[in-house]
C-alpha cells in the first residue's frame, strides 16, 4: 500500500517531466521496448508445454490473437479438440 501511494504521488508530481522525457525517444523505440517487455512477461507467466501438438495450439492461438481475438478463440478451441482426439499430427 505504501509503494502504491509513493508511485501515485510520483506520477502526479512528475507527470510533466515524464512526458518531456518520453518525447525524446522515437515512438518506434518505445513500441519495441513495450513489445519486448510484454513478451518477457508472457514467457514468465506460463509454462510452455512439452507436447508438440499442445505447443502448436498455443502458437497458432497466440499468433491469431494478435490479429483477431474471436477467430483465435474459435481456431484455438478447434485445434485443442483436434489435438486431444488425436486428429492433429504435428
Amino acid at each position: 500500500m505504501i509503494l502504491g501511494f509513493v508511485l501515485l504521488a510520483t506520477a502526479i508530481l512528475f507527470s510533466g517531466s515524464l512526458s518531456t522525457l518520453l518525447r525524446l525517444f522515437p515512438p518506434a523505440i518505445l513500441g519495441v521496448i513495450l513489445f519486448l517487455t510484454g513478451a518477457q512477461l508472457a514467457l514468465g507467466a506460463c509454462d510452455v508445454p512439452k507436447d508438440k501438438g499442445e505447443r502448436f495450439v498455443l502458437m497458432v492461438t497466440g499468433a491469431l490473437a494478435i490479429w483477431n481475438v474471436g477467430i483465435a478463440l474459435v481456431v484455438g478451441v478447434a485445434a485443442f479438440w483436434l489435438n486431444k482426439k488425436g486428429f492433429l499430427r504435428v
